[in-house]
């Protein structure tokens, strides 16, 4: 009997004593620089953008959720998370230049401190809102098993309004829903209490619900970029490889038309452009995207002296 336990015993120590070698660290066949250097230029835009400078205006909460009769407008936690949920989605789609506004006071009250101040115009502000919101829990129960499933919805609307006219010209809405479900088998299983990050996860699911329109009327705009200083048949323009712009490229170097305001709609419309030569991109310089450029040289066409307030640099077609 002794015998027969033993030889039972065995295949179970014998499995027991099976140990798995550890794992011996595989270098890259590169350096960590070049690896650097490799997931910089996969963020680098492979066509010409023109990156728009946006801010965010005000994100609001038009729900009944989580307010009081003491809480403040403009400290209500659930606009200021959307709002800081989507600016972080714009910030690192690297396709805009994003700046502050919601923090403004502080921001001027820091500059006034250094005792410098540069604040930038923006071509478009977000302004938004969460205008739903809601919980709900539902659950089914059996002889022997129960399950309990709690649910969170959110919807957002936004709209994009011109900063210099004041004109929306963009609206879209975002929809988002979060779960979590738990469930009992003969009172054995998960017991689920309630979850707070279901909110978070729906405001996010409708935030990049809502992005993609957003991002995608943004990036309308054909690129386009104005001339630093012309020196003869040299040109220092701005933009540079963030931009997508690379030595031997082409580009169009065009003359803006007459603007003329409009007395039927009251807007400053501008004539067509007309092209006066072409150039190419020579080298670039700067390290960041709000200092780079890039030096062109004119192949062909002309530019009369004195032009240079009328021109910009346009993607040539061909």
């Amino acid at each position: 009997m002794k015998n027969s336990s033993v030889l039972l015993l065995l295949p179970f120590l014998a499995a027991c004593a099976v140990t798995t070698p550890p794992q011996q660290p595989i270098e890259a066949p590169v350096s960590r620089a070049q690896q650097a250097a490799a997931q910089q230029q996969s963020i680098l835009p492979s066509v010409k953008t023109f990156k728009r400078k946006i801010a965010i205006g005000r994100f609001s909460n038009e729900t009944r959720y989580g307010k009081t009769f003491q809480v403040d407008a403009d400290s209500d936690p659930l606009g200021k998370q959307a709002s800081d949920m989507l600016m972080n989605r714009l910030v690192s789609s690297n396709k805009f230049l994003v700046f502050e506004r919601q923090d403004l006071a502080k921001l001027q009250k820091e500059q006034a401190m250094l005792k410098q101040a540069n604040l930038i115009g923006v071509d478009a502000l977000v302004l938004g809102s969460v205008t739903e919101f809601g919980r709900s829990t539902t659950g089914k129960s059996g002889f022997l098993s129960a399950t309990k499933v709690q649910t969170a919805r959110a919807k957002v609307e936004i709209r994009l309004a011109d900063a210099r006219t004041g004109h929306v010209f963009f609206t879209a809405t975002g929809t988002g829903e979060a779960s979590t479900e738990s469930g009992e088998v003969a009172g054995f299983g998960s017991k689920a209490n309630y979850d707070g990050t279901l909110n978070d996860r729906a405001i996010g699911a409708a935030i990049s619900d809502v992005q993609n329109a957003l991002m995608s009327k943004l990036e309308e705009r054909p690129w386009r970029t104005d001339i630093l200083r012309a020196e003869g048949k040299q040109f220092y323009i701005s933009g540079g490889l963030r931009q997508g712009l690379k030595p031997g490229d082409l580009v169009s170097v065009m003359k803006q038309g007459d603007v003329i305001r409009s007395q039927q709609s009251g807007f400053d419309i501008a004539l067509p452009s007309t092209m006066i030569g072409k150039a190419r991109i020579t080298s670039l310089f700067g390290d960041n995207e709000s200092n780079e450029g890039s030096v062109a040289e004119l192949i062909s066409g002309a530019v009369a002296a004195g032009a240079g307030s009328t021109l910009y640099i346009a993607e040539s077609k061909d």
